[in-house]
């Protein structure tokens, strides 16, 4: 989503008009408010496939996700007839798919006149150079599988990437910079020493807890989407936990001394974009997360963990080589680069 909110503004800061957006959504995740205030364009949800997890909020089961997602197809096929509704309604010259399954669905089974580009760091694991996390085999024929529908009739593949890499004109995938929310680039950094996190599933917050009451001296803040929990959660007066909110977020990670996270590539780019250290710890069972891991670490990001211990991050802090300069002349191409590409067509 904040990857739509950024394009969104480079394409209206040239001319350019976002129709309308469509997002999927289903019972696990929640649309943060946000969303709707800053793509300035008119929004409409649909039912959409999402991962299963386990009781603890922490696993993600593959094959369970799978069956119950089966389960559920004929609301996925409502859903698909929305897309193609909301499209015809709409005739834009072109869709962009943000790696939405149900998009690819979609151009499976339509005849679409738009041009169709997808965007998405998945998309880098069919570049050549790509270096994968040892075992995964399962995993990662069902991601090349999945990227193959979301990409069905694709004009272009946006790979989105933490450094420059050649493009693939043969299998149309071409290598492209983060789509960073413009917010970031008006932020001044400082270290007040204190560590921020995101959790991708709540769950993870015990272990944050466990490391907390061995180590209450470090000032923590995590941000999660748990829809019961307050918009603060204090725990004591060096650990609090936090709902969702893009600014808030930004600026304590302009200021936080090192952010640790479930390996999600956006937050992973703004942490590298301030400078900051990272610590990424891939969500149980989520074979992308653990690419973002290993491919941000070889771009210097910082370092990854199985679990959210910070004992090895805590060390690693004062020995982390600062990369941002070369990574933000890297970003700060994407306006150049979004803009060829989404309006020049052979």
């Amino acid at each position: 989503m904040t990857q739509a909110i950024s394009l969104s503004e480079m394409l209206r800061s040239e001319g350019h008009t976002v129709v309308h957006v469509l997002v999927g959504k289903s019972a696990r995740r929640e649309i943060p408010g946000f969303f709707y205030e800053k793509i300035q364009a008119p929004v409409t949800t649909f039912e959409s496939p999402n991962f299963v997890v386990d009781s603890k909020n922490k696993k993600i089961h593959i094959w369970r996700s799978i069956w119950v997602n089966l389960l559920s197809a004929p609301t996925f096929f409502r859903s698909i007839a929305f897309i193609r509704e909301k499209v015809n309604e709409t005739q834009p010259d072109v869709i962009v798919n943000f790696y939405e399954l149900l998009g690819g669905l979609y151009a499976m089974v339509s005849r679409v006149r738009s041009h169709i580009v997808v965007v998405g760091h998945q998309y880098l694991l069919a570049h050549p150079q790509f270096v994968f996390p040892k075992g995964y085999w399962i995993d990662k024929r069902l991601m090349s599988l999945n990227s193959w529908v979301v990409a069905a009739k694709a004009k272009k593949k946006l790979a989105l990437s933490f450094r420059p890499m050649p493009d693939v004109i043969r299998k149309k995938l071409y290598v492209v910079p983060p789509l960073l929310r413009s917010e970031i680039r008006r932020l001044s950094t400082q270290n007040r020493g204190f560590i921020l996190g995101y959790l991708l599933n709540a769950g993870y917050a015990e272990e944050i807890e466990r490391w907390h009451a061995r180590h209450p001296e470090y000032e923590l803040h995590f941000f999660w989407d748990k829809k019961d929990a307050p918009e603060d959660l204090k725990i004591d007066d060096h650990l609090w936990f936090h709902r969702l909110n893009d600014v808030k977020f930004l600026e304590m990670m302009s200021k936080c001394g090192g952010y640790c996270s479930t390996a999600g590539f956006e937050s992973i780019c703004e942490a590298m974009y301030l400078g900051k250290p990272i610590m990424m710890v891939p969500t149980y069972g989520h074979f992308e997360q653990a690419c973002n891991a290993l491919d941000a670490t070889l771009a210097g990001a910082g370092i990854q963990n199985k679990v959210f211990d910070l004992d090895p991050f805590v060390a690693y802090l004062p020995r982390h080589k600062d990369i941002s300069y070369a990574f933000r002349q890297w970003a700060d191409s994407s306006k150049e680069k979004f803009l060829q590409h989404l309006t020049q067509f052979d």
